[in-house]
């Protein structure tokens, strides 16, 4: 999925004031097993909100969700809430959580590269990175409480751009049950890049449940289709589905382009 970004002029402040609006979590969030916290632990806390920094964590200042899948198991889809950090113009980095909610479990990373990074990376290491333009113009990656003109600012300064996303734990795959524990290795996510590779019912639910309209922002973001580039790794799911997709405009694989 997509990083955050710091936009400029007037809209910084209205982004960043909106950029963490809270969210109903996901009806499949799991909680992990394990005693309740016992008043000396929660004493502990307090004590260390107190006196200790919580700077790298209060970075994570823009708020998106989107949807991933595995890249081995594109059937294994989920809801993927991003909170992420602007390091530079070219390089985001993303805490990955499966709900928006204070109990939201942390289920992997997301780091994020613009053109220009991915294009200097080996051969091989771009196998590892995903493309962004479908998540942007298909609506279906959305900073929830932005407004609209800061989030289509955030959306334009996003195309082109690639992920690298890791998942260590299985907690809310769509229509599944999910493990209550870390478990097993990383997997490496992919995004979809054509309609009808995500549940059509999963980006259903997330937006009856945020009050979201994925229809209404791909229409708005119509007009950044003349800003997209062929990107690498929009075949990587093609034909993996057992129903029909279908392409969308600004969407190509660079390899098809050739």
């Amino acid at each position: 999925m997509i990083a955050g970004l710091r936009l400029h002029g007037s809209l910084t402040l209205v982004f960043l004031l909106c950029a963490c609006a809270g969210r109903a979590a996901p009806e499949a969030a799991i909680e992990p097993p394990g005693d309740p916290k016992t008043p000396k632990t929660r004493m502990l806390e307090t004590g260390a909100r107190v006196l200790q920094s919580n700077a790298p964590p209060s970075t994570l200042d823009v708020h998106l969700v989107g949807f991933h899948a595995a890249k081995e198991d594109p059937s294994h889809q989920m809801e993927a809430h991003h909170y992420c950090r602007q390091v530079n113009e070219d390089f985001a980095q993303c805490a990955l959580y499966d709900g928006d909610a204070a109990a939201a479990n942390l289920v992997g990373i997301e780091y994020i590269i613009s053109e220009k990074l991915f294009e200097a990376l080996p051969a091989q290491e771009k196998s590892y990175w995903h493309p962004h333009n479908y998540e942007i113009l298909s609506g279906t990656l959305i900073g929830p409480g932005l407004p609209d003109a800061a989030e289509k600012a955030f959306m334009k300064r996003k195309m082109n751009s690639y992920g690298k996303t890791w998942h260590v734990w299985n907690s809310a795959p769509f229509g599944r049950e999910g493990d209550r524990m870390p478990l097993g290795e990383a997997v490496l996510e992919w995004s979809f890049n054509r309609d009808g590779e995500a549940l059509p019912a999963m980006i259903e639910a997330r937006d009856r449940r945020m009050g979201l309209d994925t229809a209404g922002k791909r229409e708005s973001r119509r007009d950044l289709v003349p800003l997209a580039h062929p990107q690498a790794g929009v075949d990587a799911l093609k034909g993996r589905f057992d129903r029909p997709t279908q392409e969308i405009p600004g969407v190509m694989d660079e390899g098809a382009a050739r």
